[in-house]
C-alpha cells in the first residue's frame, strides 16, 4: 500500500464539511485529496460549474497525469454540473461523501464517470 492510499484510508470516518480542509473540523473532496497527497488544496475552482477543463488545469498544475492505480486522484462527473474528487485505493475509492456526511470507502469501481486520473504520489 502506498502512502497516499494509506493516508486516504486513515481519513475514512472523518465528518464531511463543505470547504473543509482539516480532519478535526471536517473535509470535502478537495480537502481529502489535499491531506491524502500532502499537497496544497486548490482555490478558485467551480466544482458545481461543470467546468471540467478549468478543474483539470488546476489538477495539472499540482499533479502529473497518471493511470487508475492505487493512490491516484480521480476527477469524476458526480451529477449534472457537479465535479467530484476521490482517491483510488486497491479495492475501490475513498471520497468525501456529502450524503453520508463523512469520508467513506466505496468498494469496486467508482459509481460516476471518471474524467481523468492524476498521480497522487510523486
Amino acid at each position: 500500500m502506498n502512502g497516499v492510499e494509506a493516508a486516504a484510508r486513515a481519513l475514512v470516518g472523518v465528518r464531511f464539511r463543505l470547504h473543509g480542509r482539516d480532519a478535526v473540523h471536517g473535509l470535502d473532496c478537495v480537502g481529502l485529496v489535499a491531506l491524502a497527497t500532502g499537497r496544497e488544496a486548490p482555490t478558485g475552482y467551480g466544482w458545481r460549474s461543470s467546468d471540467e477543463g478549468r478543474v483539470a488545469a488546476l489538477l495539472d498544475a499540482v499533479f502529473e497525469r497518471g493511470g487508475d492505480e492505487p493512490g491516484a486522484v480521480l476527477l469524476m462527473q458526480a451529477g449534472p454540473g457537479q465535479l467530484h474528487l476521490a482517491i483510488r485505493v486497491s479495492d475501490g475509492i475513498v471520497h468525501a461523501d456529502a450524503g453520508l456526511r463523512r469520508v467513506a470507502w466505496r468498494p469496486s469501481a467508482p459509481p460516476w464517470p471518471v474524467l481523468g486520473y492524476w498521480k497522487g504520489e510523486g
